[in-house]
């Protein structure tokens, strides 16, 4: 039986079909036009129309973060393909699955400056896993296959498929399933059996270990793993910002977030340990602080699914190259066989640790001007919401009081742009997940700034029935940048007043903004009102809300261990001195 006749673009959609791809966030132009016409009736892909290219990248993230599924984003050639760089970018630093499609100019134009025309797999080859240009309509299938499988295996990224016009409108056989031959692409999954009897070795002789959690956890969907290792060490265990979640916080030896502005138990028992149990974490400098100062005296065990991160930043004592969930089924295999069920005895390393939380509890202070207090809006509808929720948070103050306030007791629930910083991620990711997950509960945590910059996708939520729920933490300033200033700067607030919350005119008013989207709009300026507004939003589901928290402009985010400096010089306040001392 001949294989069917297709276009190149109803080759496309019909490989995403076949994919099992349910979800499309785009925007057409000229170039893509081909594609979206097939695409048109397709019943088994959702088309989400959305403002602006950006706002597409981000809601693909959301979507792949929430659900750990593939999220897929498509648009024009030029500038429509441009902005969705900030969002491939974005992925390619969290490690987050996303095939990317753009439309191109035809073949024969390429390279002539035409109307439109960017090379766009030029411009994503240093953050994208891998870039294709496809030029000939027989080579769709096997090109959209490759990409989803480069992107949702090994260390999960981005993958960008640029497709000339000619090349979508030509016509071919589609076969499939296509064969896919990627020499330079074999991720080892399985650890090397010395590796893992090492690496147990070195966890039975340790007197203060830390399990060292990051971001891999949760790509690799490793939390039943890390829970059980985490019980056969009885080791304290940190969750970085990627990695909230991975291991309930209300457990006993979830010591919460290190890193610039981690729990003090977290940076020093990470400072003091004499192991580091690595495990999908890359030794970010928001980590490590200095790197040549941080945990000086502890040997390492990194577990790791790409091979470069590996001794990247920190020699490796014991290195593991493997997929974290499979890796961790060894090593609690191992430890399992050599403790036989008996715990190693950690009481001393535990003494020092309980007394750091003790000493050290991770609080804040009401605003001295009588403002509501941003940390307890953001403790507050954690606690209402409840660890089904979803939150996804911008970036800058209101983003590390989320990760500090809220407590994560499930993987998936917790959506930020890490490595990036990237303002404006919020909203759209928020509309992503509450796409992959329409029963949860989805809150887009803002601030002011980060909501001015991609509140467009508002009107995408009202159109297509996605009623997220936006907390605007409105400081009238960009927060962490104030902060900054305030610390390092003398208080020169150079261009970081955004009169949004605190003049006589506020510029926008986010209730009018809020309604001129058919969002449900609320704004609380007194701590009274902050439980009412959050369950009101909670039980709005008829359409997106917005609640506007007005607060103060001084808070700031504490612990904080200044750029640059060592773990070491972990402060409170301003002229706050280290705050341990060294003795154990």
């Amino acid at each position: 039986m001949p294989n069917e006749v297709l276009t190149g673009a109803q080759a496309i959609v019909r490989s995403l079909e076949l994919l099992g791809i349910d979800t499309i966030f785009g925007l057409p132009g000229g170039a893509i036009l081909p594609t979206y016409d097939p695409l048109m009736d397709s019943k088994k892909i959702r088309h989400i129309l959305v403002r602006h290219e950006q706002g597409a990248g981000h809601a693909a993230e959301g979507y792949a973060s929430a659900s750990g599924k593939l999220g897929v984003c498509i648009a024009t050639s030029g500038p429509g393909a441009t902005n969705l760089v900030t969002a491939i970018a974005d992925a390619h630093m969290d490690s987050v699955p996303m095939l990317v499609i753009t439309g191109q100019v035809p073949s024969t134009h390429i390279g002539t400056d035409a109307f439109q025309e960017a090379d766009i797999v030029g411009i994503t080859m240093p953050i994208t896993k891998h870039s294709f240009l496809v030029t000939k309509a027989e080579d769709i299938p096997g090109v959209i296959a490759a990409a989803v499988q480069i992107a949702t295996t090994g260390r999960p990224g981005p993958v960008l498929v640029d497709v000339a016009k000619d090349a979508q409108n030509q016509k071919a056989e589609f076969i499939w399933p296509p064969k896919i031959d990627l020499p330079g692409f074999k991720p080892t999954t399985k650890a090397h059996g010395k590796q893992i009897a090492a690496a147990a070795d070195l966890i039975l002789s340790s007197s203060k270990p830390v399990l060292y959690i990051g971001g891999g956890s949760i790509r690799a969907g490793a939390h039943k793993e890390l829970l059980k290792i985490a019980e056969l060490t009885g080791a304290p265990a940190v969750t970085t910002l990627m990695a909230r979640g991975a291991l309930p916080d209300t457990h006993p030896q979830n010591l919460g977030m290190p890193g610039m502005h981690g729990t003090v138990p977290a940076v020093t028992a990470l400072q003091k340990s004499d192991l580091l149990i690595t495990l999908g974490a890359r030794f970010d400098d928001r980590v490590t602080g200095d790197a040549k100062s941080f945990a000086k005296g502890a040997k390492v065990i990194h577990i790791d699914i790409d091979p470069a991160e590996i001794g990247k930043i920190r020699h490796a004592d014991v290195p593991i190259v493997g997929d974290l969930k499979e890796v961790l089924q060894e090593l609690n295999a191992e430890l399992e066989a050599k403790t036989k069920g008996k715990k190693p005895d950690l009481k001393e390393w535990w003494v020092f640790i309980d007394g750091l939380k003790k000493r050290y509890p991770l609080g804040y202070d009401w605003p001295e001007d009588g403002m509501l207090s941003p940390q307890y809006v953001i403790e507050r509808i954690g606690e209402l919401s409840g660890p089904e929720a979803i939150f996804a948070a911008g970036v800058g103050q209101h983003q590390m009081w989320s990760a500090q306030f809220i407590k994560y007791e499930r993987p998936n629930s917790w959506l930020n742009s890490g490595g990036a910083g990237t303002m404006g991620y919020s909203v759209p990711a928020a509309m992503g997940a509450k796409v992959a997950q329409p029963e949860r509960l989805v809150w887009a945590i803002d601030g002011d700034g980060c909501f001015q910059m991609t509140n467009q996708e508002l009107a995408t939520c009202t159109i297509n029935d996605i009623p997220i729920k936006v907390a605007i933490i409105n400081n009238s300033s960009l927060g962490m940048v104030r902060q900054w200033q305030s610390l390092f700067y003398n208080g020169r607030y150079s261009n970081t007043d955004l009169h949004t919350g605190q003049d006589s005119v506020m510029i926008p008013d986010f209730l009018k903004l809020a309604d001129a989207y058919g969002c449900l709009g609320i704004r609380v300026t007194k701590k009274e009102e902050v439980d009412a507004a959050i369950k009101l939003a909670m039980e709005t589901n008829d359409r997106p809300v917005v609640i506007d928290f007005v607060v103060g402009k001084d808070a700031m985010v504490w612990p904080m261990v200044p750029a640059g400096l060592s773990n070491d010089e972990v402060q409170f306040a301003k002229d706050a001195a280290p705050v341990w001392d060294g003795q154990e």
